[in-house]
């Protein structure tokens, strides 16, 4: 390739930053470089929408402009501006043969680091050098951790400070005093992105025009710009330590669940309680025993072995990944953060497809991870999705539901007609029932076992919706609960002949609907509230009219 002759380059290389430092190392010694006006639209689009990598491009041709002023290079700009058209048509190529056909005019080679425009240029006979970037580590932030540090958080005009410790018992420090400036905290996120872009373990997950997701080996990494948040930040999360599961000192019984039985797991937990490290134990695990594991990640940041196959919801939709895993056919799959409707629904699709699997969830208690799936799938299906769920407190396993579907009469009532389907939620260790959940009327209750103040609650239940109804009748009632099945309610005198209605047929249909009997009571007399009043007068005048 001769020297002499001029180089194009396009924005991919731009965006690597590769000829400024070719020409700085002695590589490239004064090149003659022409750059379409193409390439820099491109890149102004990308910055106009926040992403990093086209501030990254912009940079380049700063540095490329202060080596031309030194001598040594020579730039020029070529081509007209691209039209929007062309600009939305960059992913499927069109800037790209704007730079060829540039290359090719100018006798020029072209200088690129994308694969597909290289292989594009050769074929059509054009002079091409293709870029392929070695692995590099260095982000910047890694100075800001230590073997202890669980997260680094860094925000212009802030302090730099850490959480250490691990999952459940850390603290939060300061590791830098002197403030960010802004200019400080957009090097560091470009130097993330493109950390991202050259290494093999790098991945652009989530790019928008306020934040982008960045995962590079073990670090998980935000970045946020304004107007988004109300200043630039980057926080990066890294695990602190990876555990087997053999070290969570598991009983006896759960192991053998989890080893045979178990196939519908939730393992849920608060935030930074070790929900993900003990979703990676549980994964290796599997992968031991020669199980196919596969993940469900947004964004992937489990860090597994090499035989595990991880899968990004935020490159995929829910139907692609439906049909990858149905066709991989895996044993186990392993779905992280579950946020949405649709993640659950895939969850729930898969396992009735016959699919195991493992669902992380936030949640505060272990019965609130259940509930998640209520008004989402049906209640009869519950059991058959879930059949063991783990709940993670400072890093270790606090307790263990397990989940079962009968038909009885649910605690607390007595009637026997009353039976119904009841999804039975009980303590895994000793068996015992902790939960209910069935439909009552319209609504679906998920109860308590376990007596309050000496009442079922059930009958708690039961007693706010019979105050509830008569107090559309006035706000001056009691109500006593004589049983699960009947109410004594005192209401005012004046009120009792209404409520009572001619021949007893206004009570008998205030049972119906509340599906218990009533013991009427007469109170004080008592004024009827202004807005009962005021329906009455209404409900007379619209009577004579008729």
């Amino acid at each position: 390739m001769a020297k002499s002759h001029p180089i194009v380059p396009d924005t991919s290389i731009l965006i690597e930053g590769a000829l400024s430092k070719a020409i700085e190392d002695g590589a490239l010694k004064k090149p003659t470089l022409l750059i379409h006006e193409a390439s820099v639209a491109e890149l102004e689009h990308q910055a106009n929408e926040g992403r990093e990598v086209g501030y990254l491009g912009l940079d380049e041709l700063g540095r490329l402009q202060a080596l031309a002023l030194k001598k040594r290079c020579t730039v020029t700009f070529i081509g007209e501006r691209p039209g929007d058209y062309d600009i939305a048509q960059a992913r499927a190529g069109a800037i790209d043969a704007l730079i060829r056909d540039a290359a090719a005019e100018n006798g020029a080679v072209l200088h690129t680091a994308d694969v597909v425009q290289a292989t594009v240029a050769r074929a059509k006979g054009l002079p091409v050098e293709l870029h392929e970037f070695a692995e590099e580590g260095e982000m910047g932030i890694e100075s800001f951790f230590d073997k202890h540090t669980m997260s680094v958080h860094l925000k212009e005009g802030c302090p730099v400070h850490a959480k250490k410790g691990r999952p459940g018992q850390w603290d939060f420090v300061t590791v830098r005093k002197e403030p960010l400036q802004r200019e400080e905290v957009e090097r560091f996120a470009r130097a993330i992105v493109e950390a991202a872009q050259q290494r093999r373990d790098g991945f652009v997950e989530i790019e928008r025009p306020g934040s982008t997701v960045v995962q590079v080996g073990r670090y998980r990494i935000v970045i946020t710009r304004p107007p988004f948040s109300d200043g630039y930040e980057i926080t990066a999360v890294r695990p602190v330590k990876r555990l087997t599961l053999d070290e969570y000192k598991l009983s006896p019984k759960l192991r053998e669940r989890l080893n045979e039985k178990a196939e519908g797991i939730l393992i849920a937990g608060a935030p930074g309680h070790g929900k993900s490290t003990f979703a990676q134990g549980l994964a290796e695990h599997y992968a031991a025993q020669k199980k196919i594991i596969k993940t469900v990640e947004a964004p992937r940041d489990l860090i597994l072995s090499e035989e595990i196959t991880q899968y990004a919801m935020s490159h995929g939709s829910p139907e692609e990944i439906h049909d990858i895993l149905l066709l991989s056919r895996p044993d186990y799959t392993i779905f992280d953060e579950m946020r949405n409707t649709d993640d659950f629904k895939l969850y729930a699709d898969m396992r009735l497809s016959g699919v195991g699997m493992i669902g992380v969830i936030h949640a505060t208690e272990t019965i609130d991870a259940i509930q998640r799936f209520l008004g989402r799938i049906e209640l009869g299906v519950i059991p058959h999705v879930l059949d063991t769920v783990i709940f993670i407190k400072n890093g270790a396993p606090a307790n263990i539901y397990s989940v079962r579907m009968t038909v009885k009469v649910p605690s607390g009532m007595t009637e026997a007609d009353l039976a119904r389907p009841v999804v039975e939620v009980l303590d895994f260790e000793n068996n015992k029932l902790e939960f209910e959940i069935y439909t009552y009327g319209e609504q679906t209750v998920v109860m308590p076992v376990r007596e309050t103040a000496g009442q079922p609650g059930i009958v708690k239940l039961a007693a706010a919706g019979v105050r509830e109804y008569f107090e559309q009748f006035s706000k001056d009632i009691t109500v006593e609960m004589l049983g699960a099945q009947r109410a004594a309610v005192t209401v005012p005198a004046n009120m009792m002949s209404e409520i009572i209605g001619r021949g007893g047929e206004r009570i008998k249909q205030i049972e119906q609907e509340l599906g218990i009997g009533i013991d009427l009571r007469e109170g004080p007399a008592a004024r009827r509230d202004a807005w009962y009043d005021e329906a009455r007068r209404k409900k007379g005048r619209k009577g004579r009219r008729r």
